[in-house]
């Protein structure tokens, strides 16, 4: 199983990074159509993003609409304790790197705990329709919404992953940490993972 999701990581990897620019540009454009087909992206305060990097979907045509209704975006903040935390973030204001190289708010004062977060875009590398994840393997996300895990879904936070539509897979076997997404939003569609079987 490891053996086989390091192989998968790395074929996933590989195919988004072979986008070009202007295919990740478009792909972000009908990313937001997709999103606003979903009630909570439209109303809901407190929206957890993230900085795209390595290829991911990136979220900047999200910030517009997101601003324009007056809710507020935040931004990973890795803790102590290994452990995600979300700071207020608007585009422009100032970022340093985390360990990983990772733009982080620079003066993150106010961090929400992730109960506090009503919404949250969560990146990937692959996906099924039954709203398994494939991360990059430190396991930040599971971590950090491991309440939600034997929670009646949906709840809140809502979980959305965001990916290319070629990051789907037929099924991945979940691990007994894995925390499911609710929906997954890809530049061709929004699905409802909670409709599938688990």
């Amino acid at each position: 199983m490891t053996s086989s999701r390091s192989e998968l990581r790395a074929r996933l990897r590989a195919e988004r990074a072979a986008l070009a620019p202007q295919q990740r540009i478009a792909a972000a454009q009908t990313l937001v159509d997709n999103l606003e087909l979903l009630p909570e992206f439209l109303v809901d305060t407190r929206v957890a993003g993230y900085w795209a990097v390595g290829g991911e979907m990136p979220l900047l045509a999200v910030l517009g609409p997101l601003r324009a209704r007056a809710q507020r975006y935040h931004l990973p903040v890795i803790g102590d304790d290994s452990t995600l935390r979300f700071a207020p973030w608007q585009a422009g204001a100032p970022v340093q790197a985390n360990r990983y190289g990772i733009p982080e708010p620079q003066e993150a004062i106010e961090l929400l705990a992730p109960a506090d977060i009503e919404l949250v875009l969560v990146p990937l590398l692959g996906f099924d329709r039954r709203g398994n994840r494939l991360g990059m393997g430190a396991g930040y996300y599971d971590r950090s919404f491991a309440f939600l895990r034997d929670a009646v879904r949906p709840a809140q936070p809502l979980l959305v992953g965001i990916g290319y539509h070629f990051q789907e897979v037929a099924a991945l076997d979940p691990q007994p940490w894995d925390v499911r997404l609710d929906f997954v939003a890809t530049d061709r569609e929004l699905i409802d993972c909670t409709e599938q079987p688990a």
